[in-house]
């Protein structure tokens, strides 16, 4: 895992995400102390069902608005 200064991360970023692209992890310091770290992005595939028996609907949910609120959205304010 290789340090470099802020300066050197901003003038030369392009070079480090091709350095991270291949699998480094590259830390960028402010006066010597970490404050970031540069890492490969790694994307969890989507998993369909994963909420299933977590989220629940009213069964009128989709049920009209009442009209003066109907009428608040449409920019019908009284």
């Amino acid at each position: 895992m290789d340090t470099v200064n802020i300066h050197h991360a901003k003038t030369q970023l392009s070079k480090l995400l091709e350095r991270v692209e291949a699998g480094e992890e590259i830390v960028i310091a402010r006066h010597g102390k970490p404050v970031a770290r540069l890492v490969p992005f790694t994307s969890q595939p989507r998993k369909p069902g994963r909420l299933r028996g977590k989220i629940h609907f009213k069964p009128d949910f989709d049920a009209p608005l009442p009209e003066d609120i109907a009428a608040a959205f449409r920019g019908e304010c009284p």
